[in-house]
C-alpha cells in the first residue's frame, strides 16, 4: 500500500464530522514535524485550526485544507461503512475520501518527497488546516487569516486541495469562485381561520408575486470568467400544520451565488426594491459567506499548468464553477489562489470515493508544482 493511501486510510477512520477533527491534525502535525515544520495551534471556539510552516523566507507557498467532513447520512445506504475505508474496483470508499482528506494525504506525501529531494528549497512552505469548512466557517480559516494579517505574515501562493477535477484527475483547476450571499426573509401577516380570510393576512399569498419576480430577475449576464448570478430558494416554511389555519408568518431562506459583475450592496438594494413594491411587512437578515475572487495569470497558474502537463500529458482547464471554498478568505490578502484536487463526482454523496491511482497522480502533480516554484 502506498504512503498516500496508508495515510488517507488513517484519516478516513477518524469520524471528523464538522466541526470535529478527531485527531487528524495531530497525525498530520507529527508527520510534518519530521520534515521541519513548526506547529502553531490557532483554535477558536469548537474549531481546531493548525498552521504548520517550514522556513521564514519569501515567497510563501501554502497548502490549504480541512479535516472535517459532512455527516455520512443513512448508514444502511452505504455499501461499506463510511468510516471504514474500503477499496472496491480501484476506488477507495469512505466519507472524506474526495472531500477532502484525499487532497490532504497527497499534500503530505508530495511534501515528503519534495523536501527529501530539495531540503534547501527556496522560500517557505506552510500547511493550513481547519475543522470548520463544512460548517458555517466562522471559526476556521477566516480566524487564522486574521491572525496572519495582524502579524503581517503574507501568503504568496495558496493551493486549496478541494476536489476540482471533473472527468479525470487534473483536467480542471479552479482559479476563482463566485460570491455567496445568504438571506433569511420573514413575511409578517395575520393568523386566522381559513373560513374568514377577510380577518387575516396570508403571508404566503402576499409574498407569492415577489417570489416570482425575485426568481425571474436577471441579476447580471456574467462575464468571461463567471456565469451569471443565480438566486435559489433553499427553504420555505409557514403554517402550524393544521389545515384550517392561515399562517401568521412565512420564513424563506435563499442564496445568491454572484459574479464579479455585482457586489453585496447592489444585491441588497435590488432585493429590497423588489420586496418593497408589494407592500407587505417583512424582516430580512443577510449573511455574506464570501466575496467572489479571481486569480489572474501568474506564476502559480503557470506552474500548475506545467505540472499537470508534465505528469498527465494533457492540458488543464481554468474554471470558476462550483460552490465556495476557504480560498475566499485567502484571496483578499493578495495571494494567488487556486483549487486543485480529486474528482468531485461523489462529494457529499452516499458512497463517496476517490480513485486509488488518482491519488498517486495528484500527489505527483503537487510535488511538481513545488519543484516548479521553489526548487
Amino acid at each position: 500500500m502506498s504512503a498516500t493511501l496508508t495515510l488517507l486510510n488513517d484519516l478516513i477512520k477518524r469520524a471528523s464530522v464538522t466541526p470535529k477533527d478527531e485527531g487528524c491534525q495531530d497525525v498530520l502535525a507529527e508527520r510534518l514535524a519530521k520534515l521541519g515544520f513548526k506547529e502553531e495551534r490557532l483554535n477558536f471556539a469548537d474549531t481546531q485550526n493548525i498552521w504548520l510552516r517550514r522556513g521564514t523566507a519569501k515567497p510563501l507557498f501554502t497548502f490549504l485544507g480541512h479535516t472535517d467532513v459532512v455527516p455520512p447520512g443513512p448508514l444502511d445506504a452505504w455499501v461499506s461503512p463510511p468510516f471504514e475505508p474500503t477499496i472496491r474496483d480501484g476506488k477507495l470508499y469512505g466519507r472524506g475520501a474526495a472531500d477532502m482528506k484525499g487532497g490532504i494525504a497527497c499534500f503530505v506525501t508530495a511534501l515528503e518527497r519534495f523536501i527529501g529531494q530539495h531540503p534547501n528549497h527556496q522560500g517557505s512552505i506552510a500547511v493550513m488546516l481547519t475543522s470548520d469548512e463544512e460548517g458555517i466557517a466562522t471559526h476556521g480559516v477566516v480566524k487564522v487569516v486574521e491572525v496572519l494579517e495582524q502579524r503581517q505574515e503574507k501568503i504568496d501562493w495558496c493551493l486549496v486541495g478541494e476536489p476540482s477535477s471533473d472527468k479525470k484527475m487534473g483536467d480542471v483547476i479552479r482559479v476563482g469562485r463566485r460570491g455567496s450571499l445568504c438571506a433569511k426573509l420573514t413575511i409578517i401577516g395575520i393568523q386566522g381561520h381559513v373560513a374568514y380570510p377577510e380577518l387575516a393576512d396570508n403571508p404566503i399569498h402576499t409574498f407569492a408575486p415577489a417570489l416570482k419576480e425575485l426568481t425571474e430577475e436577471v441579476w447580471d449576464n456574467g462575464n468571461e470568467f463567471f456565469p451569471s448570478t443565480s438566486l435559489q430558494v433553499s427553504n420555505f416554511n409557514a403554517g402550524t400544520g393544521a389545515e384550517n389555519i392561515i399562517p401568521g408568518t412565512a420564513e424563506i431562506q435563499f442564496n445568491l451565488r454572484f459574479s464579479t459583475e455585482l457586489d453585496e450592496a447592489t444585491i441588497k438594494q435590488r432585493t429590497h426594491a423588489i420586496l418593497n413594491k408589494y407592500g407587505f411587512d417583512y424582516e430580512l437578515q443577510w449573511r455574506l459567506s464570501g466575496q467572489p475572487f479571481l486569480t489572474g495569470p501568474g506564476s502559480l497558474i503557470d506552474a500548475t499548468h506545467a505540472a499537470i502537463k508534465s505528469v498527465t500529458g494533457f492540458e488543464t482547464k481554468d474554471d470558476t464553477g462550483g460552490g465556495t471554498s476557504d480560498g475566499r478568505f485567502i484571496a483578499p490578502t493578495g495571494a494567488q489562489v487556486i483549487e486543485l484536487g480529486p474528482l468531485n463526482e461523489s462529494i457529499h454523496k452516499i458512497n463517496e470515493h476517490v480513485g486509488v491511482e488518482d491519488l498517486e497522480i495528484l500527489s505527483a502533480i503537487y510535488e511538481q508544482i513545488l519543484v516548479n516554484l521553489l526548487a
